[in-house]
């Protein structure tokens, strides 16, 4: 596996170093390069957010007999210890996931280590206010609900007919 990096300015004027692309070599299944190019164009979404959330969630992906024992990724001169893998996926998107982290963007778990407000990040214990009902016919979104007498859309607001 290999990442390419690309050194950009940063909004403090300060150069950021961050991966652009994966490439995989030698012997390995070829499906995984149809994953090599979909995550290569996400790496290149200005918020790093976006990649992180794409790598968490292969962080679990099993395949059928597929899992394995492999090194956990660590700082040079870390402690080396082993983990089973549940597939070779989830075990490339902890090393990029770690690549990441020692570039100083995204920590350990995968989570940005500053936020640029593109993507709206989840938070520890926030609840949602949108509530499911029927299509709005402003926003498009399945959460009008009878509220006070009228029709509310809980995502955008938009109060219908009352009655």
């Amino acid at each position: 596996m290999t990442l390419k990096e690309v050194t950009l300015p940063g909004p403090d004027g300060q150069a950021v170093t961050r991966p652009c692309a994966l490439a995989l070599a030698g012997n390995y299944p070829r499906a995984l390069d149809g994953l090599a190019r979909l995550l290569s164009l996400d790496m290149r979404v200005i918020d790093p957010a976006w990649i992180g959330m794409k790598l968490r969630k292969l962080l679990n992906y099993a395949e059928p007999l597929g899992h394995f024992m492999a090194f956990v990724p660590s700082v040079p001169g870390g402690p080396r210890r082993q983990q089973v893998w549940p597939s070779t996926v989830a075990y490339l998107a902890r090393l990029v996931i770690h690549r990441y982290a020692m570039l100083g963007v995204l920590d350990e778990a995968g989570f940005p280590l500053r936020e640029m407000g593109v993507l709206d990040a989840p938070r520890a214990g926030h609840v949602s206010t949108v509530q499911p009902g029927r299509p709005c016919p402003e926003c498009g979104n399945a959460s009008v609900i009878h509220k006070d007498g009228c029709d509310f859309c809980t995502a955008c607001g938009y109060v219908g007919q009352c009655g």
